[in-house]
């Protein structure tokens, strides 16, 4: 894949499918600030791309700001900005007539609120780019409602659907892209109830037409191409990476 720019900031980058997305880019060349709530990573990679790790709490406007500039201090501006960050929480996240709204302002705080404040003060420095691009990840949550829900959490994710349609329309004139993945069944650390379950895993997997749970890596492929100068036409939309499970009557 081809890319345009030099710098990427990855949200939600201490673990799993960011972790996964910045250790692709760093390999591509691309210098990566990668920012969680989250303890550093003993296992960044160490090149060819230039790299920082922040730790800092994404909810908070001051850290966040902090965090652009330091990005930017570092590496000279933000060509791609990616947002993996989310929180899953069985068994607090429930249905809208049983949840604890403390726990709903929790979610959409970390789910939302962060991603709007990330994009906030880095678009200033994607628009001075040549082109730039975001990637934001919902779920295939979102598309649909369950009898067994985590409604703050479908909600909040979308509800990034929409945000992220809404930036990519306000921004395509300055060459500034924003698009969605949705994953599907994924084993990573959010599915915390799949690790270590070999069984639970195969029955999961029996649902999913292609055979298997989904990996960091899938994820990370399809971010790549959507940040890529492959991409360069597509804006506004979403890419379902579910093997094939919405495809399902």
């Amino acid at each position: 894949m081809r890319f345009s720019g030099k710098t990427a900031l990855v949200a939600g980058a201490g673990g799993g499918m960011g972790f996964e997305i910045a250790s692709q880019l760093i390999g591509q060349g691309i210098n990566v600030a990668l920012a969680d709530v989250k303890a550093q990573p003993d296992n960044i990679p160490d090149g060819p791309g230039e790299w920082i790790y922040v730790q800092c709490n994404l909810t908070d406007a001051e850290a966040v700001q902090n965090l652009v500039e330091t990005t930017v201090d570092r590496f000279g501006g933000i060509e791609y900005l990616v947002n993996t960050l989310g929180v899953l929480w069985i068994g607090k996240d429930k249905a809208v007539e049983d949840i604890d709204m403390d726990v709903w302002d929790q979610v959409f705080n970390i789910n939302l609120r962060s991603i709007a404040l990330i994009v906030k003060y880095a678009v200033p420095h994607m628009k001075k780019a040549d082109a730039a691009a975001m990637v934001h990840f919902s779920s295939i949550d979102a598309l649909s409602g369950d009898m067994a829900p985590q409604d703050a959490y479908g909600a909040s994710k979308a509800a990034l659907i929409r945000l992220s349609k809404s930036l990519a329309t306000q921004y395509a004139a300055d060459q500034v892209r924003s698009n969605v993945i949705l994953p599907g069944p994924a084993l990573t650390p959010m599915q915390e109830r799949w690790q270590g379950k070999p069984d639970l895993q195969s029955s999961v997997a029996k649902h999913i037409p292609i055979g298997r749970l989904g990996k960091a890596e899938d994820m990370a492929n399809a971010a790549l191409f959507l940040l890529s100068d492959n991409a360069s036409y597509i804006t506004g939309t979403e890419l379902v990476v579910d093997g094939g499970l919405t495809a399902l009557p």
